[in-house]
């Protein structure tokens, strides 16, 4: 099973996923994440999984290849904008979108926007939950 995360730059929201992913999926699955562009990681993203026990800081951000899509047996979506230009994918690649809202984009205090990126990291890994949880019994059933 590989599992790739896309998102618009791969800067949070995709990071996120793919450390959630590569903590809860069985090892033998490829996970990756991508984006439309590479924007560099957002230092809250890694701060935030790390206080989540989920160290994140080794990940790339990268931008999304052909190769990528080519390997993908299922293709997340985790923004409107990579929804919306997420190229055609090969035959029998599935592609599941979630609408997360951007924790970057989030205003006021320090503890404020770090309180929206703990929301977005949450969310995120409840997410990755039930999808490893489903992948692995669509696996089991085959």
């Amino acid at each position: 099973m590989n599992i790739l995360f896309l998102c618009t730059g791969n800067s949070c929201r995709s990071q996120m996923a793919e450390g959630w992913a590569r903590s809860l999926a069985p090892s033998h699955w490829g996970i990756a994440s991508a984006g439309i562009e590479a924007h560099g990681k957002n230092p809250r993203a890694i701060a935030v999984m790390r206080e989540a026990g989920v160290d994140i800081s080794g990940q790339e951000s990268t931008r999304l290849t052909e190769a990528m899509l080519e390997e993908a047996d299922v293709v997340v979506t985790v923004c409107g904008h990579a929804d919306e230009r997420c190229p055609a994918l090969p035959p029998g690649t599935r592609k599941e979108h979630w609408p997360l809202e951007d924790p970057a984009r989030a205003t006021g205090t320090e503890e404020e926007v770090m309180a929206v990126f703990r929301a977005t990291r949450d969310e995120i890994r409840a997410r990755v939950a039930a999808l490893v949880e489903r992948l692995r019994a669509e696996e089991e059933a085959a």
